[in-house]
């Protein structure tokens, strides 16, 4: 399936006339990565770098306020893009949309201890539901959508999870910026 991304150019003229400008974030668990979890693969540290450089820009444009879905994988990518810029600028706020209590319960324990020390660095956490259920994932996503003006997407043309945000961002009409990963 082909996926047309509906915007990609930002401006911060028009933008700054805007209160509250907020960015949400979706993309792939690493299990669907093709470099799976191994961080270290150089396609790895490059998307890492493109989504640090996306969401400086989307900062530089007027975006203040940013929404992670807490998955592992992608979202965690996110999440360490945004911490890392608010050393470096005041004023921007990371709000953790957790799906359900215990989301990371069952991950390897060093996604867990990752997981927790990202939720620390957050300055709010919302959660969407206290117990998993099989629709829960997308609540998140909706709720991160329906509450931005933006959302980052690193999507690579399959089916799943992201490309069922992608599509409800579109019926929405925000802005979409994808940052592609090749197969």
């Amino acid at each position: 399936m082909t996926f047309a991304i509906k915007c990609c150019t930002l401006h911060k003229k028009v933008m700054m006339n805007l209160p509250n400008l907020t960015c949400s974030f979706t993309g792939h668990r690493s299990a669907k990565l093709p470099w799976k979890y191994n961080e270290n693969d150089p396609r790895c540290r490059e998307l890492k770098q493109r989504l640090f450089d996306t969401v400086e820009a989307v900062w530089s444009a007027g975006y203040e306020r940013f929404i992670c879905g807490m998955a592992e994988g992608c979202d965690m990518y996110f999440c360490e893009a945004v911490i890392d810029l608010r050393q470096e600028h005041h004023g921007i706020t990371l709000e953790a949309a957790v799906p359900f209590e215990g989301q990371a319960d069952k991950w390897p324990k060093a996604q867990r201890e990752r997981y927790q020390q990202l939720i620390c660095e957050c300055d709010s956490v919302v959660l969407i539901q206290k117990d998993f259920s099989p629709g829960c994932m997308m609540k998140r996503n909706r709720y991160m959508v329906d509450n931005s003006q933006l959302l980052i997407a690193c999507y690579d043309g399959r089916s799943g999870g992201t490309l069922n945000t992608l599509r409800y961002a579109l019926g929405k009409d925000i802005q979409i910026l994808h940052l592609p990963i090749e197969l």
